[in-house]
């Protein structure tokens, strides 16, 4: 659903110091793939000596439990470092500690197709629209983090086209080198 280049995915790790592990996945991808593809990661991963995984999301419960179903027959316990903290307070803290990202994608059922692409900044967050969460937590937008305090460097970036498909519209977020 970000809609990512994998050189974007690269330089993201390498600048957070982390390694990366991409999960190929054919498109469409039906869940019965999705899952087949996640246990073969968790497997590589449970080999390697990881013990805990940590996702980002904030209060969807059903997300939540299928992560943890997901890793329920391993020995990786998940991690949700972010669970429940008030979204409109964690957007407003992500800005100020520093971190840049750009929204790479947006329903265009709840955000006009002009939001994909726009900086996640304080100006965007007034321009919400009534109901939506600050940090698209019901899918209204997925990003693109481009800076950040763990991060050692910025990756540079541009914001290419705008395109409509299956549904959504995404933006092109691409590097510069």
């Amino acid at each position: 659903m970000h809609a990512v280049r994998q050189t974007l995915l690269e330089k993201q790790a390498e600048a957070a110091g982390l390694p990366l592990h991409i999960m190929p996945l054919p498109w469409p991808c039906p869940n019965g793939a999705y899952e087949a593809a996640a246990a073969d990661i968790i497997a590589m991963a449970e080999a390697a000596g990881v013990t805990h995984m940590a996702f980002g999301d904030l209060f969807l419960e059903d997300i939540r439990a299928y992560r943890e179903n997901l890793l329920k027959d391993s020995t990786i316990e998940p991690l949700f470092p972010l669970w429940r903290q008030p979204t409109e307070q964690l957007a407003h803290d992500m800005i100020a500690s520093g971190q840049e990202a750009y929204l790479t994608c947006v329903d265009p059922n709840v955000l006009p197709a002009e939001f994909a692409g726009r900086r996640f900044d304080q100006q965007l967050l007034d321009d919400l629209p009534f109901g939506v969460d600050l940090c698209g937590e019901n899918g209204e937008f997925h990003s693109f983090v481009c800076a950040a305090p763990v991060f050692d460097h910025p990756i540079l970036v541009a914001v290419g086209e705008r395109v409509t498909r299956d549904g959504f519209v995404f933006a092109d977020v691409m590097p510069v080198d």
